[in-house]
């Protein structure tokens, strides 16, 4: 039996621990044009959509790590992927780009604490990244997207970070897109599926990060334009070539069923479409292992 408490340094091995936050009353009560979002939060369908998706990730086998503390004012907060990273060596404590979420970091970084999860190392100064910006390509080369959440600053100390693990960080430059108030992450972009494939956007990928990742004979399943805004990218895998996204995303799954995998779906009418969340945004991986 598997006595390790944490190590999720990869986005593909079996998904055993992960953190979950429930909806809460400040995601519902939130102001959709303060926050960037398409509509206002129906808390109560919020709810039944969430425990839907925890439950098929119980079903899945993973043991959940509820993430409780009372956070009042920050409405983005059960979108548990982005204040925090973890490593082989534990937590490293985020520090948001998006003002409205600066205060997320430590208290999920405490829940990790309680759950057996050491903090390894916390950004400071002007650092910026978001979880969301942090795409594992394997467990010893993190991408790191450079844009409106995630600065230079923060890809220096988590390559500073990472160093002690044999673990390097690459910069992946990302466009203007929306804007800054819009919510463009890497993982916006495309998420990883297995060791060797990924599903992705490419009209919005950067040449040399394509190009890097044909080198090293990773494939690409291309997500249609009109899934794009749908979150189509957005995807988590589960156990290499078993992953979960949103039900709307019909032509994205069936691409990927072309391509190998085996593909669950979830509702996210009101804690992904309107909030800008996907599967990958409302969970963080603790531990993967095979």
């Amino acid at each position: 039996m598997n006595s390790r408490k944490y190590g999720a340094q990869n986005m593909v091995e079996p998904l055993r621990r992960v953190v979950v936050r429930a909806p809460s009353p400040a995601y519902g009560d939130a102001d959709p044009a303060a926050w960037n979002y398409h509509g206002k939060p129906e808390i109560e369908a919020a709810r039944r959509e969430h425990a839907e998706l925890v439950s098929l990730l119980e079903n899945e086998g993973a043991e959940l790590i509820w993430h409780d503390a009372d956070l009042p004012e920050l409405a983005d907060a059960m979108y548990v992927h982005d204040p925090v990273l973890v490593c082989d060596a534990g937590t490293i404590v985020l520090s948001m780009g998006k003002d409205l979420r600066r205060g997320e970091e430590m208290p999920l970084a405490q829940t990790l604490e309680r759950a057996g999860v050491p903090i390894h190392y916390r950004l400071h100064g002007d650092a910026r990244a978001e979880g969301g910006d942090l795409l594992w390509i394997d467990g010893q080369t993190l991408a790191v997207g450079q844009g409106f959440r995630t600065n230079r600053a923060a890809l220096e100390q988590l390559t500073e970070a990472l160093a002690p693990l044999d673990a390097r960080c690459i910069a992946v430059p990302l466009p203007v897109y929306a804007g800054a108030a819009a919510c463009l992450h890497l993982m916006s972009l495309i998420s990883m599926i297995d060791d060797d494939l990924a599903v992705a956007y490419p009209a919005l990928l950067p040449v040399p990060f394509r190009q890097w990742l044909a080198e090293r004979g990773i494939e690409l399943v291309t997500v249609p334009e009109a899934e794009f805004s749908t979150q189509g990218p957005n995807v988590l895998a589960l156990a290499p070539r078993r992953c979960v996204l949103l039900e709307d995303n019909v032509e994205t799954a069936a691409r990927l069923r072309a391509a190998g995998c085996e593909v669950l779906t979830y509702r996210g009418a009101e804690i992904s479409h309107k909030g800008e969340g996907g599967a990958t945004c409302l969970t963080r991986p603790v531990l993967r292992s095979r």
